[in-house]
């Protein structure tokens, strides 16, 4: 069976690194990663990735780190760097070619941000991991992630989180809570969902791109939802 998808950009949370640490980076989680990014990348897909921030430093409430909120922002951007030079260094031990980008000039460990050196790199097959967010304070890495997909021209963003897909509630607080396979971007504003923050979520309705959420955490979830199969939940219309 061909993939569903061509081109996609991978969101993950900086959270997700963590495994079962409150802190850092476990190389297991990483070598999963790696893995899965490689059974789609063997399939001819070109995968491109946003890594947040928050297993190292999250600085978004100035009252409680006593950081004015755009210097926190630029340290978060810093720390998405360092978890994209992991992902760059577990991809590269399972035989992946891969480019990091960062939207702040670090010339010495990323090639900055190009658009059309990125769009190229990922026809040569390359992973490209992008850091440092938008390099503007006051927004989110799911409103990179939203704006890089829409630059390097993406079929989709898939959001690997620890859950299976979009829930009516949080289904680690309500048991009754039921996913939803598909629901539109009108229906997630009306029922008041927890999918990303208010400007991704706008970006991707008014460029039609289509969200998938899912758990990455379950190695192989990534390639079902690349071939189309019923995994997570499909923000779409």
């Amino acid at each position: 069976m061909l993939p569903k998808y061509k081109r996609i950009l991978l969101k993950l949370s900086g959270e997700s690194l963590m495994g079962e640490g409150n802190y850092g980076i476990d190389h297991r989680v990483i070598s999963q990663y790696a893995y899965d990014i490689k059974a789609a990348t063997d399939l001819g897909v070109q995968v491109a990735v946003v890594i947040g921030g928050g297993n190292i430093y999250r600085g978004m409430n100035e009252k409680e780190t006593g950081i004015e909120r755009a210097q926190g922002d630029y340290m978060g951007m810093l720390a998405t760097v360092i978890n994209g030079m992991a992902m760059q260094s577990g991809l590269e031990k399972v035989g992946l070619y891969t480019r990091l980008q960062s939207a702040i000039k670090m010339e010495q460990i990323a090639e900055p941000y190009i658009r059309r050196r990125a769009i190229r790199h990922l026809e040569k097959g390359r992973v490209v991991i992008f850091g440092a967010g938008t390099g503007n304070p006051y927004f989110t890495t799911d409103t990179a992630a939203s704006l890089r997909a829409i630059e390097i021209q993406a079929d989709v963003i898939l959001k690997g989180t620890r859950v299976d897909g979009i829930y009516t509630a949080d289904p680690e607080k309500d048991p009754t809570a039921t996913r939803f396979e598909t629901i539109t971007f009108s229906e997630v504003y009306q029922k008041s969902l927890n999918v990303m923050d208010m400007t991704a979520f706008t970006l991707c309705q008014e460029n039609k791109l289509p969200i998938i959420v899912f758990d990455m955490n379950r190695p192989g979830n990534l390639l079902q939802v690349i071939m189309g199969k019923n995994v997570g939940t499909l923000v779409k219309g």
